[in-house]
């Protein structure tokens, strides 16, 4: 699975820890999750879309390899 995080924190201007800060995990986290070393679950996914506002699917996306 693929993300759109660091893009979106970019448009937010977050940072890793920020974003990390406002949904309750560690930087190491966010960090894994853009360099898809990490799949979030559900609660997360949908605490992350709701801080950029964009649905579940916008920010995380299938790639081939799925």
């Amino acid at each position: 699975m693929k993300n759109d995080i660091k893009v979106q924190r970019a448009i937010h201007n977050l940072t890793q820890a920020n974003l990390a800060e406002m949904i309750g995990v560690s930087r190491q986290t966010i960090n894994a999750m853009e360099l898809n070393k990490y799949v979030p679950s559900t609660v997360l996914a949908l605490k992350i879309s709701s801080i950029f506002k964009k649905s579940v699917n916008e920010i995380f996306f299938l790639d081939n390899n799925d």
